[in-house]
């Protein structure tokens, strides 16, 4: 006969840290679904998503200026970071140290203070507030973070690899592009939505260098709650969850898929 197991206390920690993290959503599941907009649930309905889909443009407009801000300073931060991960990792130059160290900074710093800072650089500059400083201050802060997730994939590179490539002819160009770069693709491509992830839901840095005409997503949120919070926005938060599990699944088999046939 066998015995009832009895729940440990790590089985405790790990279901309430479960619960603790996954409640929230589960409310904000429900309540996108609620008929009213009070804060007592009164009843099912599809009403809020039926406004986010067909009456609310602005909203839609701030999604798509947050989607294409992200994709471009994702992609332009995961080249640079790319590019400087591998230049540090496999290359000895004065004040490499310095150069690892510094590239820290930004994820130590808090935001407001590189929001700050940005916002003083570009007026210096005398640029225009708008589109394109968000676009340079999220893959400034961006870098870092592709840069660590890359060096990362590097420090497990069999440097023979390399070396193999040489001896059979291969240039620099053709070693990185043929040999380096497919190697540390998991590295790039983990590195690309994280930034992606990023600056989807920065404010803080958006709000100091932002100008008219550039509201992203959270900027528009936030003007929002200032009168309540919206049932559209819970159906809004509940759509981009489900994005993001999308597009966050596939991806991840891909990259148990690349590493087992690494």
């Amino acid at each position: 006969m066998s015995r009832r197991k009895v729940p440990s206390f790590s089985d405790a920690v790990f279901w309430t840290v479960v619960v603790f993290l996954f409640m929230p959503l589960f409310v904000l599941l429900l309540y996108s679904f609620n008929a009213s907009k009070g804060g007592t649930f009164t009843g099912f309905s599809l009403v809020w998503y039926e406004r986010l889909f067909f009456g609310s443009d602005q909203l839609w407009k701030a999604f798509g200026k947050s989607v294409s801000i992200a994709l471009g300073s994702a992609s332009l931060a995961t080249f640079l970071g790319t590019l400087a991960a591998v230049g540090t990792s496999r290359y000895k130059f004065f004040g490499k140290g310095y150069v690892q160290a510094m590239s820290f900074v930004p994820m130590i710093l808090p935001e407001i203070v590189m929001g700050v800072s940005l916002l003083v650089f570009f007026a210096g500059l005398g640029l225009k507030l708008g589109m394109a400083t968000i676009l340079i201050a999220h893959t400034t802060f961006n870098i870092p973070f592709v840069y660590l997730l890359v060096s990362a994939r590097l420090e497990e590179f069999d440097s023979s690899v390399i070396e193999a490539a040489r001896d059979l002819g291969a240039n620099e160009m053709q070693t990185l592009l043929k040999v380096i770069v497919p190697m540390i693709v998991p590295g790039i491509l983990s590195g690309w939505l994280t930034a992606v992830t990023l600056s989807l839901e920065d404010f803080v840095i958006t709000f100091f260098v932002a100008g008219p005409g550039s509201t992203t997503l959270p900027l528009y949120i936030y003007s929002a709650i200032r009168f309540g919070v919206s049932p559209v926005i819970n159906a809004l938060s509940v759509v981009m969850v489900v994005g993001t599990v999308l597009l966050v699944y596939p991806s991840r088999r891909f990259l148990k898929a690349f590493a087992a046939g690494a």
